[in-house]
């Protein structure tokens, strides 16, 4: 069962302190060595750990579901992230980064609030045939893995981003409006992820039988569900993940995660509760 660790926000703060000397210089994507490579320690109260291994402070991770797609990542050192930012769901958060998986009504927006340092959208534009981003501010690191979209008549390339979340070693994933299966490419360019936030709507983005397919694909430890509407679709999926993921209905729409303190089983948070806004 997951051994939580409070990262209550009066406390990010001392965290950003402690760890900060520890940090390097600069963030390389998730990748097979560096997820698997971290010491399995485990503390009960964030102060201990900060005593007995400072840098590992620097893998934790405030997870909040703020409505439909959209997801508040919230680090250490004070940086917040929403996930298919788009003017409703989050707004008001004073987000630092966000991201916009796809250009649809319900995923993106142009009406950013002030104070965004980075707003990354996930497809082509302006004659391009590929967005890419590769952003650090702080103490993370976000960057976009391109994925096609069914469209009117066929299929429109790049027009949909899997973005990648990475804090310290805590590797965490935004599927966004994913169609297709992922190739060998993607799941390189994704690396190791720890936290996967997966669409579970079964038609607008894909047959929950075929998302299943890329969950298996990337062996996430946690899913957080999204892009859902009501407790059928919740149980649905729940159903088809028994035999892997163990479910957990949580309380609030809001955990912290640390590398240390994954669960040891894989596990699926229905931070979503029924879904919806």
């Amino acid at each position: 069962m997951f051994a939580a660790i409070s990262l209550r926000l009066p406390l990010l703060a001392l965290v950003a302190a402690v760890f900060a000397a520890f940090a390097p210089a600069a963030l390389s994507r998730c990748t097979k060595n560096v997820s698997e490579g971290a010491p399995p320690i485990r503390f009960v109260r964030l102060g201990d750990q900060l005593a007995q291994n400072p840098s590992a402070a620097a893998s934790a991770a405030r997870v909040t579901f703020v409505g439909h797609a959209s997801y508040l990542i919230e680090t250490p050192q004070g940086v917040r992230v929403i996930t298919d930012y788009n003017g409703v769901n989050g707004y008001g958060r004073k987000p630092s980064i966000v991201t916009m998986n796809n250009a649809h009504g319900t995923h993106y927006t142009d009406d950013i609030e002030q104070g965004v340092a980075h707003v990354l959208r996930g497809w082509a534009e302006g004659g391009r045939d590929l967005m890419e981003h590769d952003v650090t501010l702080r103490d993370i690191q976000v960057w976009n893995v391109p994925t096609n979209v069914r469209d009117i008549g066929g299929v429109r390339r790049n027009g949909n981003s899997i973005f990648g979340f990475r804090i310290g070693d805590l590797c965490l994933a935004h599927l966004g409006h994913l169609h297709h299966r992922l190739e060998k490419e993607h799941l390189e360019q994704l690396g190791r992820i720890d936290i996967l936030m997966v669409p579970i709507d079964g038609s607008y983005t894909m047959g929950v039988p075929l998302m299943m397919d890329v969950i298996k694909q990337i062996q996430p430890q946690v899913v957080l569900p999204m892009h859902y509407w009501g407790g059928y679709q919740a149980e649905r999926f729940i159903r088809l993940v028994a035999d892997s993921y163990e479910a957990v209905w949580p309380d609030s729409r809001t955990m912290d995660f640390t590398k240390a303190g994954l669960p040891g089983k894989p596990t699926v948070y229905l931070l979503a509760g029924n879904g919806g806004d």
